[in-house]
């Protein structure tokens, strides 16, 4: 497909005997045109950052788009703009599939400009561009459908079906190697692509199952391992937990399928997650890299764990591979086993009690040394020996028995991921 876009691209170049550039509808570069030139305004600020990152800025496509570029169905004329980095005036052949803009072909204006015929002759040569595209749009929504459908199908033979549906349409590429990536909270829908990604999807991030009923959601599948939102049932809920960090509860995150040549280098991964998460205010997690497509769901529950121990400790993130978050796949596991959070360690997850809670898990971080506990905290020994107190009074645990100082600190730390 890229080779056709390319021999488009490359016609377009010759008919109107300029370097022709070629971008979806959201900007991103798909191909261009080689230039000879030895004029530098021919590589104009605008058009090296496409070519060399692949897409444009936010800005460019605003100052753009002002000019009705996406309602246009024919050349649009671009004036330059210095202030913006638009050097030299653009040619704009809107790409065009069933009156839906599918991208965009550029091109570098010039004196004098290509007539009415080649002109016209171009656009015919952006309709084939527009049917490409459009099939290729649809090719993808039905990967990112049957991927979606891998996510959130039950055990058994809905999700046997769903396996068997997306290996049908991933093709040969099915039985390579794989990893799933989770970015957590994405807002909207899913992006209609992302380079270096075989599909893309959203998936609800409801909470703990049994509160909503949805067992057969990504977060409630039984036996599978920890979903999104797994175990979030908890007195944690509330936001207050060890950290204070508002909940995940309810929304949805997002979902990527990255193809992997090596199970060891798993930079294609982090790259996707690294783009997606441009937007600032979520984190990713990367699961471990599969062959096939059998284990995509625990691949996705290693995810999701990976992206909110990425939101609970930020010394893992922004982006989290799973194999390197500790203790979290510990407690992601046993938090899908059902509802986190011990009745003898809830009260400590009150609003109330937030403060006792930070307390609590900084000292079981220090393994029990009151001194090193009392420096992280900036407060006196006592004062860390009156809060330890309360905590016991509160729990009924009693912080002199290994036990129970385990059980707190898992209660705290599943808090921290769950919360």
């Amino acid at each position: 497909m890229k080779g056709d876009y390319q021999d488009l691209v490359d016609e377009i170049s010759a008919l109107l005997g300029a370097p022709a550039t070629l971008e979806n509808r959201d900007f991103r570069l798909i191909a261009f045109g080689a230039h000879d030139s030895d004029d530098d305004l021919a590589m104009d600020p605008v058009r090296t950052r496409s070519i060399l990152t692949r897409q444009s800025t936010a800005a460019v496509r605003s100052w753009f788009e002002g000019f009705g570029i996406a309602r246009a169905t024919g050349p649009v004329r671009i004036p330059a703009a210095p202030d913006a980095g638009v050097f030299r005036g653009r040619i704009c052949l809107p790409v065009r599939y069933r009156g839906i803009v599918q991208g965009y072909v550029w091109l570098l204006d010039q004196e004098p400009g290509p007539g009415p015929d080649a002109l016209a002759a171009a656009m015919e040569v952006a309709e084939r561009i527009g049917i490409l595209l459009a099939e290729e749009a649809k090719a993808g929504a039905d990967l990112s459908r049957e991927f979606r459908a891998v996510l959130t199908a039950g055990r058994g033979w809905q999700h046997d079906m769903a396996v068997a549906a997306l290996r049908l349409a991933l093709g040969p590429g099915a039985d390579g190697l794989h990893a799933v990536v989770c970015v957590t909270p994405w807002a909207g829908e899913a992006p209609a692509s992302v380079p270096g990604t075989a599909a893309v999807c959203t998936v609800p991030w409801p909470g703990a199952g049994e509160e909503d009923g949805r067992s057969g959601e990504a977060g409630g599948r039984s036996g599978s391992g920890p979903g999104p939102g797994a175990g979030a049932g908890s007195a944690s809920a509330s936001g207050s937990g060890s950290g204070g960090r508002p909940g995940r509860r309810g929304g949805q995150a997002l979902a990527a399928l990255v193809r992997l040549r090596s199970a060891e280098v798993l930079v294609p991964a982090e790259g996707v997650a690294t783009r997606l998460l441009a937007g600032g205010g979520a984190t990713a997690g990367i699961g471990e890299p599969r062959r096939g497509l059998g284990a995509l769901a625990d691949a996705w529950s290693q995810a999701s764990a990976a992206a909110q121990a990425a939101a609970a400790q930020p010394r893992f993130g922004p982006v989290a591979r799973w194999s390197t978050i500790g203790p979290y796949r510990m407690l992601a596991a046993l938090a899908a086993a059902g509802p986190a959070g011990d009745p003898a360690t809830r009260v400590l997850l009150e609003p109330a009690h937030r403060e006792l809670a930070r307390t609590a898990e900084l000292f079981l971080d220090c393994a029990g040394q009151a001194g090193r506990a009392a420096a992280a905290l900036g407060i006196h020994r006592q004062t860390l020996y009156y809060r330890l107190a309360r905590v016991e009074q509160l729990t009924g645990l009693d912080l002199d028995e290994g036990e129970d100082r385990l059980l707190l600190h898992m209660a705290l730390k599943a808090a921290r991921l769950y919360g």
